[in-house]
């Protein structure tokens, strides 16, 4: 791949430079030490990935995601020093259109960190050769009826699930997940599962984050977990999040071949083989195939099957795939997803 670098630290530079140089299949193609530096090289000399930091004079490397994201698209690896420290800002970096994050390996601090880039890198190369090429990235139907009157909360009491929300997303997906599900409260008896690309380490601060956003609780899901009504549960390890015969959820590292940790695929063929009440499937922004085809799997298995439309997608791969395989009922802007949730699920007071 052809590899660019935008921080304006010249020694973490140099060091994100000596990590791409030591491998024969990369290259360097150039280095920006601004971030409208590099907007203005990639719209001159586009690479196949760019290393961004979230720290850079005249633009930060948020905007200066959402700007490339809009004019030269292509992907983007957020790599900065303590990512943990900026939560915020790292997840507005995802909303923009940057594929995943991770830690600068010079200030790391701990051994360990060049593999890690490296194998972030080798992730990017298989999403990207799997979606036809960076460039391959791309920036209607409706549901009739009204909401059912809100259900009152009057038991603390756990109840069975009834319902469960299977949400799939990746590039773009922690704010469109935020958004579609802002200001709703699911009725006592839905779980909702979200199944999200991004880095394990980082799963437990995007659970924190989404749950700062949300009127519910938000937690990850640990193995053997049952489905938990009126709880968001985010998967939280690179293998795949899966749910049994008993509604257990379980963590599989199989199938190893894939590219996409944890794949919404995997999950969404899990709740058309085993899930017997009702079932909604959302397919949210994100590049390449991954959730298509278990979205298809699940609307032959009878449920409502969503995916969000091209116009409201920061990267419109995954929907797009649904769409081609006619694996959705409704292709919707994200914010026509959330009333559908509400009449289709019903929803409680806050």
């Amino acid at each position: 791949m052809k590899i660019a670098i935008a921080n304006d630290v010249a020694m973490a530079a140099e060091a994100l430079r000596r990590v791409v140089a030591s491998t024969a299949e990369h290259q360097v193609l150039w280095i920006a030490r601004t971030g409208a530096e590099a907007v203005r090289m990639c719209a001159e000399n586009r690479p196949d990935l760019i290393l961004m930091d979230l720290n850079m004079p005249e633009l930060d490397g948020v905007e200066a995601t959402r700007k490339i994201m809009e004019q030269s698209p292509c992907a983007i690896l957020v790599v900065t020093g303590r990512p943990q420290d900026n939560v915020n800002q790292v997840f507005r970096a995802l909303g923009a259109g940057a594929l995943d994050v991770t830690a600068t390996p010079v200030l790391q601090g701990q051994p360990g960190g060049d593999a890690e880039l490296l194998a972030k890198i080798r992730t990017m190369d298989k999403l990207i050769r799997h979606s036809g090429g960076s460039q391959a990235m791309a920036p209607r139907t409706s549901l009739a009826g009204s909401a059912p009157a809100p259900v009152a909360d009057n038991a603390d009491t756990p109840v069975p699930v009834t319902s469960l929300l299977a949400i799939g997303a990746s590039t773009g997906g922690p704010v469109a997940v935020s958004k579609m599900l802002a200001g709703w409260v699911p009725p006592r008896g839905c779980a909702v599962v979200v199944v999200q690309h991004i880095d394990e380490h980082f799963a437990n601060n995007f659970a924190r984050w989404l749950g700062e956003q949300l009127d519910m609780p938000v937690r990850t899901a640990d193995e053997g977990d049952e489905l938990a009504a009126g709880v968001v549960l985010i998967a939280k390890s690179n293998d795949h999040l899966t749910l049994d015969q008993n509604y257990r959820l379980r963590y599989d590292a199989n199938p190893k071949d894939y590219a996409y940790r944890p794949s919404v695929d995997v999950f969404f063929r899990c709740v058309a083989q085993h899930w017997k009440g009702v079932a909604v499937g959302v397919l949210l922004t994100g590049m390449g195939r991954d959730g298509a085809e278990g979205l298809l799997a699940m609307r032959r298995a009878g449920h409502m099957t969503i995916a969000q439309d091209q116009a409201s997608s920061a990267v419109y791969g995954m929907p797009r795939a649904a769409a081609e395989l006619d694996a959705a009922q409704m292709i919707l802007p994200l914010t026509r997803i959330g009333p559908v949730l509400r009449s289709t699920l019903g929803s409680r007071a806050p």
